[in-house]
């Protein structure tokens, strides 16, 4: 079983996904990068939303 992610971070996210859906991949590496860039946040959250969109661009597929 995995960890539950906060309603913050899915929101953030599919805003994210909906604004840009085509430069974010399936990289967790690239994924980071791009939004440390779009998003003023600590590393901590930096790293979940990266996490979890990367997981939404896998289920994509």
């Amino acid at each position: 079983m995995g960890r539950i992610k906060s309603l913050t971070i899915k929101r953030t996210a599919k805003k994210l996904l909906e604004e840009n859906p085509d430069i974010f991949t399936e990289n967790f590496e690239k994924n980071k990068k791009i939004i440390q860039e779009l998003v003023e946040c600590d590393k901590r959250t930096r790293n979940k939303l990266a996490g979890y969109i990367t997981k939404l661009k896998k289920q994509e597929k």
